[in-house]
């Protein structure tokens, strides 16, 4: 079933992409703006709780913006909350996240389980990205926060990775683009590669629900249908989005 969070400013919030770092509002309404979301998915089911820890939170911050090479992204502060607090409620064993450029999102997601923001213990965080080039730097960035090596990037399709992981997938995070004409419509073809390796409880997050949002409609569709999942909530707290879904 979708349901929806809304903010009401979630249209003027938006990012500069080429200032990752900028503050965009006071750090309280931040974190009011993100719990209400949390909220929403714990009543829709998608998570059991909506604890998570802040001062681990801005830990894992601090070290992006002093570690991390980010030519640009449009992952706000907001969504960058959002997604470290989704994977440290959850604490998924294994986690892909397909799409990453320059490893920020990848980490937005991983830096619950290394780095100064952990909070649990991993088994396996994998990044992909298609572009080698780029794939190169989010390894180089994701290493200046992990010396463990389980939080990892490679270069490869993500659709191929997903399809042999040999384990189950507790958490798939979707930020990819395919081809001109599919777009982020590959979001969908990720999925199925790794449906049937998703225990029940597993999460799925999608990056764009809202302004790529006619692009996913048959990924939309196919979340929000209950026979595939058992909530999806789409999370519009800036011009982008998410989509987050539990099977």
């Amino acid at each position: 079933m979708a349901r929806e969070y809304r903010t009401d400013d979630w249209d003027d919030y938006r990012m500069t992409y080429g200032d990752p770092h900028r503050e965009l509002e006071p750090l309280a309404e931040e974190v009011a703006v993100v719990r209400g979301a949390l909220e929403s998915l714990q009543e829709a089911g998608v998570l059991p709780h909506t604890e998570y820890d802040h001062d681990k939170m801005l830990a894992h911050r601090r070290a992006v913006q002093e570690l991390f090479e980010i030519p640009w992204t449009a992952i706000t502060p907001r969504m960058q909350r959002l997604l470290y607090a989704v994977n440290a409620i959850t604490q998924p064993a294994n986690m892909i996240a397909a799409g990453v450029f320059c490893g920020n999102t990848f980490i937005s997601n991983a830096g619950a389980a290394v780095g100064p923001g952990a909070c649990y213990t991993a088994r396996n965080l994998v990044g992909v990205e298609i572009v080698p080039e780029e794939a190169g730097r989010a390894e180089r960035n994701v290493r200046r926060i992990d010396s463990t090596g389980v939080a990892r990037v490679v270069a490869a399709d993500a659709v191929d990775v997903v399809r042999e992981f040999p384990e189950p997938i507790h958490l798939l995070y979707l930020d990819a683009d395919g081809t001109r004409q599919k777009g982020k419509g590959i979001y969908l073809d990720i999925l199925q590669a790794g449906y049937d390796r998703m225990p029940e409880g597993a999460v799925v997050l999608a990056h764009n629900s809202v302004n790529s949002a006619e692009r996913l409609a048959h990924y939309l569709d196919f979340v929000r249908d209950d026979a595939h999942f058992r909530a999806s909530v789409n999370v519009i707290l800036d011009a982008e989005g998410l989509e987050v879904s539990v099977k």
